[in-house]
């Protein structure tokens, strides 16, 4: 079972020095800005994961939970795509390593957030079909098929682990420079 994203930081630091501010959230050394936003996702993505995990039961399904956690998924896809997007453009500011990571991580997101975003296929301009709602339902995985109404491989709980796993992995010293930097010079 993976660990709540908003339990990372469960004590309070108290008039903290850069180094243990840096430490403790590596991305602050990017932007601050972005690290919020970062924050935002992992909490939204631990409400999904919940709704998900008291949604379904052999017994029955709760509706209400599943459809909150659809509706979270919609709006995590768009808001971690931005942000993945964010960081790949100002690729001067992370090590290749991080970079590769983030530029794969983008690739899975942009498939499963242009349906998401503009009713289109990835990469064409191509409506997608009516031929389920926007997430469809995985009964034996517990889970939510996210992305284009015709495909069946790309699940809600797979994408958070993944967004976790390539966020969680981010060192301090996998950031080269400010996210400000990225405007104004050559990292």
């Amino acid at each position: 079972m993976q660990m709540k994203m908003r339990d990372h930081f469960k004590s309070v630091l108290v008039n903290p020095t850069w180094e243990q501010m840096v430490e403790r959230d590596p991305l602050i050394a990017f932007s601050h800005f972005l690290s919020g936003r970062v924050q935002v996702l992992f909490a939204i993505s631990d409400e999904v994961i919940e709704n998900l995990d008291g949604g379904f039961s052999k017994q029955a399904i709760d509706y209400g939970r599943i459809i909150r956690a659809e509706s979270l998924m919609w709006l995590w896809i768009l808001g971690a795509y931005e942000v993945v997007r964010t960081m790949c453009q100002a690729n001067a500011c992370f090590n290749q390593q991080v970079l590769d990571e983030l530029i794969q991580l983008k690739k899975l997101l942009s498939v499963v957030r242009m349906p998401a975003a503009k009713m289109e296929k990835s990469g064409v301009k191509t409506p997608v079909t009516s031929n389920r709602s926007p997430a469809g339902l995985d009964l034996l995985r517990r889970d939510l098929i996210v992305g284009d109404p015709e495909s069946t491989d790309i699940f809600a709980r797979d994408l958070l682990a993944k967004f976790n796993r390539v966020f969680s992995s981010i060192k301090a010293t996998d950031i080269l420079g400010r996210h400000e930097d990225a405007y104004t010079s050559n990292v």
